[in-house]
Parts: C-alpha cells; structure tokens; sequence
C-alpha cells in the first residue's frame, strides 16, 4: 500500500488533520532523529504554518494535490529560501539562500510540508555519509553502520519514519545506495528529467534530483510532483510528464511483466560481491521471471571502466564548481590580512578532507598537459560506455543488477581507505555517465537483518518502464512491509 496515498486518503476524509499529521513527524524526529541524525536543521515553524494552509484548503473543500499535508526531508544541498543550505561543509554554515529551487518550489505548490533539511556527505561528496562535517548519521536497521550516501540523510529518514518522503540528489549512486542500504526505494531519473535550478553542484554533467519513498507508488507520485521542463535549467529537458502512477494501476495482476525483456548486466556479477547480496539478487531475477519477464544475460563490456572515468569526470567539474566558495560573498570567511592568505584560510578551514581531495585530484587532471592524458580520455570512454547501454537496449527493455556490491558497513570502516569506499558505488556509476534513469527497490535481507537493494536501469525517460518492472516485483514481495527494529 502507496504510504502517501494512504495518508492523503486519512486527510481528504477528515481522520487526521495535516496540522496533526506534521505534528505527528515531529515529535517523532524530536523522539527518535538523537539516534539516527538524518537531520541537520529541522524546520518545525514553517512546516506547521504549510500544514495549517492545507488544513484551510481542505475545510473549504477545495481540490487537493496528492502530496498536499505530506511531510518531507529536503536533502540540504538543494536551496531553500531563508532556511539555511549548508550542504553538510563548514564552508556554508549559516548559509540561507535569497531563492528557492525549482523541485521545492513545485512541492510547496503542490502542498507538500518540509519537516527540515537531511544530513549528506559533504557537498554529495561520498558514500556512507561520515563525511558531513557536522554529524554522521546512523542506519535505522543498525545504528552501527552506515545509511549509505551522499543522500544518507534521506535515506534514514524515510526508513525510521521520520518523514513520510524525501529528496535527494544522485551524481554516482547518491540516491540508489541509501535507498539500498535502508530498506526503501529510491529513484534517479534521466539526466534533465527534473530541473537542478537551486541544486548546488558537485557535478553537473551528472547531478540529478530524485525521490526517496517506502514504495514505488510513492517514488512515482513524488516524481510526477517534480518532473517537467524548467527554463531556469538549460540542460532540462522540455518533454511531458507521464502520469507514472497510473500507469502503475493498469499493470496485470496475474502476469504483470509478461513480454517484458528484463537484461541481467554480466559485468555486475564479478569479483567483490558479496555472496549474501549475490543469492538475494539471483532470486530477485528468478521472481522476475516468475512474474512473465524473459531474462537474458547482457554484456557491457565497459561498464567496470566507469569507476576510474567517474573519478576523474567528477572531481574535474567539482574543482571548478566549488572555486565560487572563497569567503568574499557568503559563507565562512576567515579573516587574514591578505585577500590571497583569506582564499586559502578560508578553503583550507572549510572544507573537509574528501572534497579537498577531489578538489585536488580535478584540478591535476585539467591542468596543462594531463588534460589530454586524462580528462579527455575519461570522456571518451563515457561515450563509450553510453554506446555499450545503447546496444543493449536493442535487445531488452531494462537492465538489472545488485545496487552495490556488500550490504551496509559499519561506520568507520572505510574511511581510511578512499579507494574501497569508491567501490561501493561500482554498479550505479554508469548510469550516471550515461544519463540513464534506474531504481533501486529492496530484494531482502542478510542473516544480520540488513536489507539489500536491486537495480532497475531503463531507457533514456523511460521512468515509467523501470516503475513498472520495480512495482510488479514489490507487490508481490514482501521485503517493503518489513521495518527497521523500533528506535529506542
């Protein structure tokens, strides 16, 4: 059961108010969010004055939209009006943008209620969110490890219950690998399928705004809200929104994926995945099939590449994206007697040990004389991982694959080693590089009770295909009823 839909039927026929529902998520997050810390800034005033509006909407009887009254996570690198945007880094604290993005300026016109602002690695930069430079927040399943990242936040938030939907943003995995190490789902549309207006940018050639939800009917009602063209974005796409949701409703009860080509990516199924995620992911595919779907083994030939063209693609549009933060207009500014020595105090006191890295490996790869050698190469082997997902499209509908190689690790364990920590996002990569919409839903459980996600990959803005295939699949699984152990 559509969690959203559920409560929006509560509110539309008088059994709660959206004045008590927000309520509701609050005192929650006052009970609960000291364990989890998905929040960073919880806007409790402006989410009770959203409420009363819908309460008032709904007492004269008008027409509602069906995110109206609904409580939400904001992921805190999107720029909200007035409420502070720190994107996780010291060198934004304090920081409240004088506009508001695009996608929450479509929810709170659609009545959606935001309940704050959730925890991310700092600037997206990450995978287990340790890297916020104010709190690391904790899986709802165990405490002790990691809720995924960059939207870590998010992700807990939405599996603890602690907002009944969430936004977060996906660069090289962003929104998948939360969504898969908590047990929810989340979607990254096609590259321009929702306006980044208002998204601060890690990396634009590949940053994407997408839903986290506890069903796919949720994630399709989310994305309906925030899809569509936006001539503030450039790279937005000016293509209708499909009613995803109903195309959700028309779906066959007894064999809904019969015909439906469903590609099993070989190049997934490697060294490095972990045996429990393996097994879960093969029966995951097994009850595709059992649902009409006709499973064929594909070969991506390039699709381990992405991971080292990733690493030097992004860190490359970061070093010049984050070069604006320099203590002269916003921000942290630490005070030197120079302009030259406050530029350098200021980056070197506000940001932390990963984005420096990055910062530092893309401005190497874009300096004279390895800009060929690197930079450009990594772009030609995009284009050519872009082309091996083209070929296979010839031959399937989507493409499936475990979400990320292990389950969730504990806190701690990778930070001392960049490179493992950037394996963790070996499967949802490419989609990045590629521009490519996909899933992820949960596929079960470990031994130690830690959920595991399956990817849906799909065509160019064919949400509606991977909704569709994901849908079917959850209906007739039982690992969304499950919820974490109740937060003590």
């Amino acid at each position: 059961m559509s969690l959203l839909k559920n409560l929006g039927r509560q509110l539309r026929a008088g059994e709660l108010s959206a004045t008590e529902l927000t309520q509701a998520y609050l005192s929650r997050i006052e009970r609960h969010d000291p364990q989890v810390r998905a929040y960073l800034h919880v806007t409790a005033e402006q989410a009770l004055r959203q409420a009363g509006r819908v309460d008032a909407q709904l007492a004269q009887g008008e027409p509602l939209h069906p995110l109206a009254g609904i409580p939400m996570g904001i992921k805190d690198n999107l720029c909200t009006q007035g409420i502070p945007t720190t994107c996780a880094s010291k060198v934004l604290a304090g920081f409240c943008p004088p506009y508001e993005s695009t996608v929450t300026a479509q929810l709170s016109a659609c009545g959606a209620v935001m309940v704050g602002k959730t925890n991310l690695d700092e600037f997206a930069m990450g995978s287990s969110t340790e890297n916020s430079a104010y709190q690391v927040t904790a899986n709802p399943w165990d405490l002790k490890c990691v809720p995924g990242g960059s939207s870590g936040g998010s992700g807990a938030a939405v599996a603890a219950g602690l907002c009944a939907a969430a936004l977060g943003s996906d660069t090289g995995g962003s929104i998948r690998l939360p969504a898969a190490f908590c047990g929810v789902v989340g979607l990254k549309p096609t590259y321009g399928r929702v306006s980044r207006y208002g998204l601060v940018a890690y990396a634009s050639s590949l940053d994407q705004i997408g839903p986290l939800t506890p069903t796919v009917m949720d994630a399709a009602l989310v994305l309906e809200a925030i899809a569509g063209h936006d001539p503030k974005d450039s790279t937005s796409l000016a293509t209708d929104v499909p009613r995803y949701s109903e195309t959700l409703e028309s779906l066959s009860e007894t064999q809904p994926l019969a015909g439906r080509r469903v590609g099993l990516v070989q190049e997934t199924l490697g060294e490095g995945l972990d045996p429990e995620v393996n097994t879960l992911f093969q029966q995951a595919v097994a009850h595709l099939a059992s649902l009409g779907a006709e499973i064929t083994i594909i070969s991506c030939p390039r699709f381990a590449y992405g991971l080292p063209a990733y690493y030097i693609l992004a860190p490359s549009e970061a070093s010049a994206n984050l070069a604006r933060y320099d203590g002269v207009r916003y921000g942290l500014r630490a005070p030197e007697a120079t302009l030259l020595a406050m530029y350098q105090a200021t980056r070197a006191q506000g940001f932390g040990p990963e984005v420096k890295r990055r910062i530092m490996l893309g401005t190497y790869t874009l300096s004279a004389g390895y800009y060929d050698a690197y930079y450009l190469k990594a772009q030609k082997v995009r284009t050519l991982i872009k082309e091996d997902f083209e070929a296979a499209f010839t031959q399937v509908d989507v493409l499936v694959s475990p979400t990320a190689p292990t389950p969730a690790f504990k806190a701690g364990e990778k930070t001392a080693d960049p490179l493992s920590m950037y394996l963790t996002d070996l499967m949802t990569i490419p989609v990045n590089l590629a521009g490519l919409p996909a899933l992820s839903l949960p596929c079960g459980f470990t031994a130690d009770g830690l959920p595991v996600g399956l990817q849906i990959i799909g065509r160019p803005l064919a949400e509606a295909d991977i909704l569709q295939v994901a849908y079917a699949y959850e209906q007739t699984t039982p690992w969304h009823h499950r919820q974490p152990p109740d937060l003590s």
